[in-house]
């Protein structure tokens, strides 16, 4: 894991490509406690923010999707994603939006919402899911970390 978020500051994008996928695998799986998880998140997350290579900002986004299979993450931990969103390609943008989506916290909507008149259709599509899912986990009173 170490060595893996050391490569992320690589100078070569090949490796920090291989460093993201390497930590979505991590987190992918449960081998990550909740400590370490979001201390890879965050990392991604800076990766993600700071990144100018597309396919290397797609890994990092990825992987920070994965986390969300085993872990509830907080809003604020991702939320430094809302200020690289407006220069994100579309399907790099989706995937940042899936993962506002995913922290399942009111608090999201408004970092997600200004992308429904988005003219990609899947980002706009991927804004519709996002706010539903924090629409019915609120309905149900699912609770979010902050």
């Amino acid at each position: 894991m170490f060595a893996a978020l050391e490569a992320l500051t690589d100078r070569d994008p090949n490796r920090r490509d291989v460093a993201a996928e390497v930590l979505g695998d991590l987190l992918r799986g449960i081998a990550l406690n909740a400590d370490s998880t979001r201390l890879v998140v965050g990392r991604l997350v800076s990766l993600a923010v700071n990144e100018s290579v597309t396919k290397v900002r797609e890994s990092a986004l990825n992987s920070i999707s994965e986390a969300f299979n085993h872990h509830s993450l907080p809003l604020s931990l991702v939320q430094p994603l809302a200020a690289a969103m407006p220069t994100m390609e579309p399907e790099v943008l989706a995937h940042a939006i899936y993962i506002f989506g995913a922290t399942y916290d009111p608090q999201a909507r408004p970092l997600i919402e200004p992308f429904l008149n988005h003219p990609d259709t899947d980002v706009r599509e991927e804004v519709e899911r996002a706010l539903a899912e924090i629409t019915t986990s609120t309905a149900e009173g699912r609770s979010h970390n902050s």
